[in-house]
């Protein structure tokens, strides 16, 4: 596979309990449970959590890649995301969309023109 080109599959299917999925990504299984507002458990992490949290880990990674690459001696990255879904005002009547979503990137071991370039650097990616 060319290094260019990068392929993802995770495989979900439900379970015994409403509203909970049982995941697999390559030999990782994890649950998801739908949000209590549908009937279901909202006990494990939810779908949007899920989303929001590969964003925020897709954050912390290409900050650590980034930094590598410029020679940054980034010590630790941060990303808090928070996300709000409107039902009530939608972006798309056709689709579920979050409304607004909002990182927040802590990063310790740079300048804040270093860290500047970084977020600029992610941004582009």
């Amino acid at each position: 596979m060319e290094a260019d080109l990068r392929q993802f599959e995770v495989q979900a299917r439900s379970t015994e309990t409403f509203g909970r999925v049982l995941c697999r990504a390559r030999n990782h299984h994890f649950v998801v449970d739908g949000p209590v507002q549908n009937g279901c458990p909202g006990e494990a992490v939810t779908p949007g959590e899920l989303f929001l949290s590969g964003i925020a880990a897709c954050g912390v990674e290409l900050m650590q890649v980034i930094a590598k690459e410029q020679q940054l001696a980034l010590k630790s990255a941060k990303v808090a995301i928070t996300g709000v879904i409107d039902r009530r005002h939608p972006v798309r009547p056709d689709l579920n969309l979050f409304n607004a979503v909002r990182l927040q990137f802590h990063l310790q071991g740079v300048s804040d023109e270093q860290g500047a370039r970084l977020l600029a650097a992610f941004k582009g990616r």
